[in-house]
């Protein structure tokens, strides 16, 4: 067991969340594309209420801008690790840095896809 597993209960959700505000802030800090998806989302979103769609289609519009948003905090930290463990150029390195860049590329197309469908559809 991981000595940093020791809370419980209530406290352990409380520490978990402010693990999780660490990590947003970090991230809106410290990664431009990050803060490039927020402000994104604070256009789409909004936008997505001002279109006559059903409740689902709309919150499928929602649901795929967050998700860009939960996929660029998972690349940002891959990243993170692997420049952690390494600054040096290593073929294993950058297939993993490029494999959450292409993780984020399918993330910006399934916004684009399902704002399409449901607009143009």
């Amino acid at each position: 067991m991981s000595p940093f597993k020791g809370q419980t209960g209530l406290k352990r959700v409380l520490n978990a969340t402010g693990y999780s505000f660490d990590g947003l802030q970090a991230a809106f800090t410290g990664e431009a594309a990050f803060r490039q998806l927020v402000l994104l989302n604070v256009v789409l979103i909004p936008l997505a209420f001002c279109f006559e769609v059903s409740r689902g289609e709309r919150a499928l519009m929602i649901a795929a801008c967050l998700l860009a948003l939960i996929v660029e905090l998972f690349n940002s930290a891959v990243e993170a690790t692997i420049d952690r463990i390494s600054l040096e150029r290593h073929p294993l390195s950058k297939n993993a840095k490029d494999m959450g860049s292409a993780a984020q590329l399918v993330a910006l197309t399934l916004i684009a896809a399902v704002w399409a469908t449901i607009l143009l559809g």
